[in-house]
């Protein structure tokens, strides 16, 4: 496999800090203190967010008929799960998107460098709504309560990115609801510097770290930068 000098220079840094990363993974709270942490956050959360899911879930039923949407991601060690999202495209939008890139050269070299479009036609008007405020990640609390997931921790990755992404920090983690990435340059990254975040975030793996990526959450979700 060919790598370019986005992929070269993650893989480099990601190769560079995986010793202490590992050593990481070993630590106290990685090992008795993170996972149950999640499950005690996401049941306090419940009731505050119940009415917020409900009315999304209502909107979003409205708009496309089926209020969810699930996909195959890879989790710890490699294993692949069902997560879960509310549903911010149209049907088929899988489809549409080989279609959509066929016919947009740009669009194509877009998707190919960052995974993401910033004018993605399959978006339905609700859908930029709760993308822009990342409610859509919402039943994720779900995957975080199977174990699939962690609150804190990698963007979940697809099964077809496995072979483009160069790190290997991501396979020793749970993929997070938010984490590194999503706080700082989500939106101007491309998919081979994603490794460079899990690498960082593997290396510094803390409660405390864990507590500021939160906190910094909850102003992503209130300035409304996603798409």
């Amino acid at each position: 496999m060919k790598y370019g000098p986005d992929t070269m220079t993650a893989l480099a840094l990601a190769e560079a800090t995986s010793s202490s990363a590992i050593g990481a993974q070993d630590g106290i709270y990685v090992r008795f203190i993170k996972r149950p942490l999640d499950i005690v956050l996401v049941l306090l959360a419940l009731p505050l967010l119940l009415p917020i899911v409900l009315v999304v879930l209502f909107f979003a039923w409205r708009e496309s008929g089926s209020p969810f949407y699930s996909q195959q991601r890879l989790g710890k060690s490699g294993r692949s799960f069902r997560m879960w999202k509310f549903r911010s495209m149209v049907p088929n939008a899988d489809a549409q998107l080989a279609v959509y890139l066929a016919a947009n050269p740009e669009a194509r070299q877009e998707w190919d460098s960052t995974q993401k479009l910033k004018n993605d036609p399959r978006i339905t008007r609700f859908g930029r709504v709760i993308r822009k405020s990342s409610l859509d990640e919402l039943p994720q609390l779900w995957n975080v309560l199977r174990g699939d997931m962690s609150i804190i921790g990698p963007r979940p990755m697809m099964v077809d990115q496995a072979q483009q992404y160069p790190g290997a920090d991501y396979y020793h983690m749970r993929p997070g609801v938010t984490g590194l990435w999503q706080i700082t340059d989500r939106n101007d990254s491309t998919f081979a510097e994603r490794a460079t975040f899990d690498a960082e975030y593997a290396r510094t793996l803390s409660l405390r770290n864990d507590a500021l990526i939160l906190i910094r959450t909850f102003g992503v979700v209130l300035r409304c930068t996603g798409y």
